[in-house]
This record gives structure tokens, C-alpha cells and sequence, in this order.
């Protein structure tokens, strides 16, 4: 049996792909949201800034009858979207959580979503 030739059923321990920082991923690649090499030359997602709708409209007035620009704030189960997603300002989420309220007291917006 000493001529035989065993064959290691195990992976090595001594893996080159993944052991250190900055090391390529599984297949080759580098992992993913982690720019690649120095200089950072992997594809990045750029981001665009956020703009208030109603500032960029100059809108002043959020009125609870304009149903259609309301409902554009409003997720389908009916949830008021918030700000970090929307793009607008402080002062103007404020009157727009006012006028869906207002809607919503009046029947012209769901509380909640039909299921």
C-alpha cells in the first residue's frame, strides 16, 4: 500500500483566492461595492443629488385637493414616503405630510392600501 498514491479529498488550507485584503473574489472578480486596486478603477455608482420638487417648481402652496401631486408622496399601503427618499426639503415635507393628512380626513386619499 506504500505504492499507492493518495489523493487530498479536502481543499488545501493554502488558498490564494480570498486570504487577504484587497484578494479577487470567486472567479477572479473583485468583490462587489469595493473599487478594484488602487486607483479605483472599477465601475461606481454615482449617486445624484437630491432635489425638492416644489423648491425647483416654486411651489408654495401644498394644497390637500391636488390629489395627483399628493399621491406621487404616498406608497402603495398608503405610508407617506419619507424625505431621505423623496429629494425634498425640510419645509416642504412638513406641509406635505399636512395636506395628505388632510386629504386622507376627507376621503380624497386611502389611509391604507385595498388588499
Amino acid at each position: 500500500m506504500a505504492d499507492e498514491i493518495s489523493t487530498p479529498s479536502a481543499p488545501s488550507t493554502s488558498r490564494s483566492e480570498g486570504s487577504g485584503p484587497g484578494s479577487s473574489g470567486p472567479g477572479g472578480r473583485p468583490p462587489a461595492g469595493r473599487p478594484s486596486g488602487p486607483g479605483g478603477g472599477g465601475r461606481k455608482f454615482f449617486r445624484r443629488k437630491k432635489v425638492c420638487k416644489f423648491c425647483v417648481e416654486k411651489i408654495d402652496a401644498i394644497h390637500y385637493r391636488d390629489v395627483r401631486l399628493l399621491q406621487q408622496f404616498v406608497a402603495e399601503r398608503g405610508k407617506i414616503v419619507p424625505r431621505r427618499l423623496t429629494g425634498v426639503c425640510t419645509t416642504h415635507q412638513r406641509g406635505l405630510a399636512r395636506a395628505i393628512k388632510q386629504a386622507r380626513n376627507i376621503a380624497l386619499l386611502p389611509f391604507a392600501a385595498r388588499y
